[in-house]
């Protein structure tokens, strides 16, 4: 379960006691929303699915791949299916790649989605395991699933457009530098990722 609410506000409060521009970015854009997706192979899937495609595109990728699978999409059904079969529902030969190797490491017990270790750089390093599933789609993983209170995705333009904007940098900062820039906010840099998402091209700033 992602950060809450109430989490969200608490992180971003923390914060915008030592970071004056936090505490006028809140002040100016109000509270974001929560943001939670299940825990789970699922999301995983999802974001698969959804890599360099439209939101609707991904969705009928997914609608065509529950009606094949079954709603529960059991990892061991996706392995069963042969390529032209799960081509038919959407899905390329490179993100069949990505989805069978999610599959197989969930089916072989050797990905626990539900005990990934406590250590985010620990529990990253398991889910890039998967093929596909880089830093940033991990982060927004652990951030949205599991609520995991400090993650800091600063691979993510949005976040790095956002933060610039909020600090009132000249330029978007790199993703070095916006990894530099947060870390004073620990362990609230969930919430603040949260907040610049929030914040990018809000008319409130």
């Amino acid at each position: 379960m992602g950060l809450s609410a109430e989490q969200i506000r608490t992180g971003i409060d923390r914060v915008a006691e030592r970071e004056p521009a936090i505490a006028e970015a809140r002040n100016k854009a109000g509270y974001p929303e929560a943001r939670i997706r299940p825990t789970g192979y699922r999301t995983l899937l999802r974001t698969i699915v959804g890599q360099q495609v439209s939101v609707a595109a991904a969705a009928s990728v997914w609608n065509r791949l529950e009606a094949e699978l079954g709603e529960d999409m059991a990892p061991g059904e996706l392995l069963a299916r042969d390529h032209d079969t799960l081509r038919a529902c959407g899905l390329s030969r490179q993100k069949q790649g990505y989805a069978r190797s999610l599959c197989e490491l969930v089916e072989r017990g050797e990905l626990d989605l539900d005990n990934l270790p406590e250590s985010d750089e620990e529990a990253i390093a398991e889910l890039v395991r998967i093929k596909g599933i880089g830093r940033w789609s991990a982060e927004i993983y652990l951030l949205f699933a599991e609520g995991r209170p400090d993650i800091w995705p600063a691979g993510d333009l949005a976040v790095q457009a956002g933060i610039g904007r909020i600090l009132g940098l000249d330029e978007r900062p790199s993703e070095k530098e916006t990894r530099a820039l947060a870390e004073g906010w620990s362990p609230y840099r969930g919430a603040i990722a949260i907040l610049t998402w929030h914040c990018y091209n809000n008319p409130a700033l």
